[in-house]
């Protein structure tokens, strides 16, 4: 037999269908076919199977392929342990029947199933990726699954990986040391002492993986890791390790897979010849799967990139709630070509570059840099794309950070910003980014101003919020955004500059490999705003880019870029208070409990809790330890139980002195002396900004200890802090949306809209009548259930739901306005706020109750809360220029926290800013919608955040 060298070897592909199945049910909602036949997971499938399919159609791409399902419950591990995977629940109902549709379509696709009865698709795989390997092949395993990682590895220079789909990841030796701590070939040894609780494989009960891999790594193997018992001083470890030897020795038997099962169908005759057009198309034709038909009679022989896919007819309620929305086919790109790209070196390449980039009127603009901090990372270099494969890399800081260290030729940093900066201005050109705030206050540092823009990552936001497509999932990042548009994975960031301890700086990268990695991340997003900017006109996504996100980012951007000063002495002073609180605390809880244990672990403190304090309505989870959440301490302190009181206390003091009294004084910008936290403006699915790095929106706003946090947030000498919060603003709303005159009319004259709820609910207006008034306001709002409210007020499910009753009965209004809401996001898949953001909710016809109910509480709210972030987005956006037109420039928009907007401002400055402020945020949803209540704001000032209050 002929050596099979590298230049000729076979890859052989071996798709772990099952997990695929899995996959594609739970990401999809309930669809039938025309004949009402459940076919939602078999829908998944086929897209799955055919985007797969689309992109290993390249020069990487599989020689041979092939499908393994499991055939059957049974495999010879059930003789070894009859508890063997005996807790598995049977598939859902509507699963059931699709079994045999997805075996119908994985030979639509004219691909070779293999399914063998009472062998489990493990061993399958297994089987068959060592026959491969010793025939001198390459294998790649298409699966997540962990104990498939133990077949990782190379023979003779023959491998074996493995592909997630899910995240568009390669997983070899590197990937799996990384999960386990140990090579592949000890997976097993790591698995038999954790143990599966999905598949009933015992394990060592306490041990989990962190453990298991230290074992493992220390002594080599399983047997030498239990031996190691006997020398061990005493411990829980000892104990269990001695105690459950045998279930660790069986349960290596049970994770051991099975390499020598028959093969079914030879390998060779799994070649991969194209996917004929005829069983293909029928099989869509007869389940209805028109989009992919039509996508299929456009192609030439194969399928195309199954890009834009409706799942189903539009009598399927919900269906689009989970499909890509173009109705439009995409643009025919021609493949990524890294080899097309360019490096600059010279300006005169530069020059030519610029001129194109004018010829073009639009632009791709991404930026390389030192670190992922905006405030603190040097600019290495800039890729510029006007095409598809039509991008170039511009080096600007390459070359070892020694002063000695030889540097590549590239051009003067400055240079190079001068020349570009007639291009970055030019109204003439649109600069495409994908998430631009970034590279925006990158570029600003340097002086480089960049307008106009657009965004992808903003306009796949305003477009598919809460979507999960493709089976990829609903996120967008540029990565995710073009496995899922394009079917094609961008080069990973580690593979040029490697992980861990071997991680080197992005300027230190040679300049051929930076140059494809830079020029393709400009390429691509040039690609992603060819194809998802025509769909804001078709889908209605128009306004609420243009008006709302858009405008924003800049905005942001310089926000960002003002940052907020906080008294770093303050804090230091807070974190001793606070350590010694905690230190107070912790003695307090031990002589309760008769006994020192870390009160961080869950495990220790729920053994103390329910085994030895003997506290009733303790409940164990999968792990088998106790749970000791916040609602579960919460309700022992409503008990009575002085331990759960301290340790909520002991938890909230530990909280904040890590996430804020350390935190911030660890975020303190070096070089401006201020905290740069950084907005995200797709991180929350109504769309909310949410701040990271460090999340300043999560501070005790009422807790006296939040307001100490608050205190440390000062200005400059000369200025004060101006906080302008928007009142109620959700409940304006909600009167306005439900259309409910007796909460209109409270707001119209500035009525305690507490006090009017609990007048109608009650009666009676006091103190606590008030409280009880406030919670049920908002709680009706976000869809509470009558347990939610029962725990809320401290009363019995039943007299919950007589409030609720009482409370519809009073409010009619707010009743329709659920019941409407969530019919039309049954029937379309997604809500709409007053200016046409949508909101996604895939699950919202999940036969799942769990998965139902809460996206049904969270489409209930959808509407208000999204509505509320487009009006103090739209006031953010029109804020500045309102200050500087009345000669108030000085004034400086800080932070946005919620419905709060925070400034800097020159004391002297105060009294002429506070009613423009205030005019812009009250009139901020005009001229696009006119409320029927008026927008209440309270405006403060102070020499701290929390004294602006």
């Amino acid at each position: 037999m002929a050596e099979n060298t590298t230049a000729n070897r076979q890859h052989l592909y071996l798709v772990d269908g099952s997990a695929y199945i899995f996959r594609a049910y739970h990401r999809l909602p309930p669809l039938t076919d025309p004949e009402g036949t459940p076919v939602g997971a078999v829908y998944g499938y086929t897209t799955m199977l055919w985007k797969l399919a689309d992109d290993l159609d390249k020069a990487d791409g599989p020689t041979h392929l092939a499908v393994v399902l499991d055939k059957s419950s049974h495999s010879f591990r059930n003789e070894i342990y009859d508890q063997y995977k005996a807790n598995r629940p049977d598939p859902p109902e509507d699963l059931v029947p699709q079994f045999p549709l997805i075996r119908d379509a994985t030979r639509a696709f004219s691909l070779p199933l293999i399914e063998e009865p009472d062998v489990e698709a493990d061993d399958m795989i297994a089987s068959y990726a060592r026959a491969a390997q010793e025939k001198g092949w390459h294998v790649t395993i298409v699966s997540s699954d962990k104990d498939l990682m133990q077949l990782v590895g190379e023979k003779g220079g023959a491998k074996i990986d493995m592909l997630d789909t899910m995240k568009g990841a390669r997983i070899y030796i590197e990937e799996v040391e990384e999960k386990f701590g140990v090579p592949p070939e000890k997976v097993g040894d790591v698995l038999a002492l954790m143990g599966d609780s999905v598949d009933n494989i015992p394990g060592i009960f306490g041990v989990g993986p962190k453990t298991a891999s230290k074992l493992i790594a220390e002594h080599g193997d399983l047997t030498a890791a239990l031996d190691s018992a006997d020398e061990m001083k005493k411990s829980k470890l000892k104990e269990r390790l001695l105690e459950h030897r045998g279930d660790a020795e069986l349960s290596r038997v049970l994770v051991t897979l099975k390499e020598d099962c028959g093969l079914p169908i030879d390998i060779e005759d799994m070649a991969l010849d194209g996917v004929p057009l005829e069983p293909l198309a029928a099989f869509l034709e007869k389940h209805g799967f028109t989009s992919l038909l039509r996508r299929l009679g456009a192609g030439s022989g194969s399928p195309d990139r199954p890009n834009n896919l409706n799942p189903a007819k539009a009598e399927n309620k919900g269906a689009d709630a989970s499909a890509e929305g173009s109705r439009q086919p995409p643009p025919d790109f021609p493949a990524i070509d890294r080899s097309a790209y360019e490096t600059v070196q010279t300006r005169e390449a530069l020059d030519a570059w610029i001129e194109r980039a004018f010829a073009a009127r639009r632009i791709a603009v991404d930026t390389e840099t030192s670190s992922l901090d905006a405030m603190q990372a040097e600019l290495v270099g800039i890729s510029l794309a006007t095409g598809p494969n039509a991008a170039c890399y511009i080096p600007l800081g390459h070359g070892g950070t020694d002063m000695f260290a030889e540097k590549p030729q590239q051009l003067d940093r400055a240079e190079a910003l001068a020349a570009l900066a007639p291009l970055f201005t030019s109204d003439a050109v649109l600069k495409v980014f994908q998430n631009g705030k970034y590279d925006l206050n990158v570029l600003a540092r340097y002086g480089a101003n960049v307008t106009p823009i657009d965004d992808t990552m903003i306009i796949s936001f305003a477009l598919d919020a809460g979507r999960s497509l493709d089976g990829i999932g609903g996120g967008h990042g540029m990565d995710e955004l073009s496995q899922r548009h394009l079917g094609h994975t961008p080069i990973p960031f580690k593979e040029v500059c490697g992980t861990g301890k071997k991680q080197i700086p992005f300027g230190e990268v040679p300049l051929d490999k930076a140059t494809e990695y830079a020029a393709e991340d400009a390429d691509v997003t040039w690609r992603l705003h060819k194809l998802l900017k025509p769909r804001l006109a078709v889908e209605g996504g128009t306004t609420v880019y243009e008006r709302v996100d858009r405008p924003l980012i800049p905005v942001v951007a310089q926000m960002e870029r003002h940052g907020i000063k906080v008294d770093r002495a303050r804090l230091s002073r807070l974190s001793e208070e606070f350590a010694t609180e905690t230190g107070k605390l912790e003695k307090q809880i031990h002589e309760i409990a008769g006994e020192e244990f870390t009160i961080g672990s869950p495990k220790q403190l729920g053994d103390i809790l329910f085994d030895k304090l003997g506290y009733k309505g303790g409940r164990k989870g999968k792990s088998g330890q106790f749970s000791t959440d916040q609602a579960i301490l919460e309700r022992l302190s409503g008990e009575g139980a002085a331990i759960a009181d301290k340790v909520l206390e002991w938890r909230q003091l530990s909280k904040l002195r890590s996430t804020y009294t350390e935190a911030l004084q660890a975020a303190i910008n070096p070089g401006t002396g201020r905290v740069h936290t950084s907005y995200s403006l797709v991180g929350a699915q109504t769309g909310r900004l949410s701040s990271t790095d460090p999340n300043l929106q999560n501070i005790p706003i009422r807790t006296p200890i939040g307001r100490q946090i608050r205190e440390a947030f000062v200005p400059e000498d000369g200025n004060v802090l101006l906080a302008a919060d928007y009142s109620q603003i959700e409940l304006r709303l909600a009167a306005h949306m439900a259309d409910v005159p007796e909460l209109r009319e409270a707001f119209e004259h500035g009525e305690d809209i507490h006090a009017r709820t609990a007048k109608e609910m009650y009666g009676e207006v006091d103190r606590d009548t008030r409280a009880k008034a406030k919670t049920i306001n908002f709680a009706i709002l976000y869809g509470i259930s009558r347990w939610g409210l029962a725990g809320r007020l401290g009363v019995e499910p039943d007299e919950a739901q007589e409030v609720i009753d009482t409370y519809f009965k009073r409010f009619p209004g707010i009743q329709s306005y659920i019941h409407e809401t969530l019919e039309t996001v049954r029937e379309r898949g997604y809500s709409e706020t007053l200016f046409g953001r949508k909101t996604w909710f895939p699950r919202i016809n999940s036969k799942n109750q769990a998965e139902r109910q809460g996206s049904e509480r969270a489409a209930i709210n959808a509407p208000i809360q999204g509505t509320s972030a487009d009006i103090i987005k739209r006031a953010m956006v029109r804020m500045m220029p309102a200050l500087e037109q009345a000669g108030l420039g000085d004034v400086k928009m800080l932070l946005q926290v919620h419905d709060e907007l925070v400034f800097e401002l020159p004391k002297d400055c105060v009294e002429a800013a506070s009613p423009i402020i205030e005019q812009v945020m009250a009139s901020a949803a005009q001229p696009a919608v006119k409320l029927d209540v008026p927008l209440g704001i309270e405006i403060g000032t102070g020499m701290s955040w929390d004294a602006a209050h």
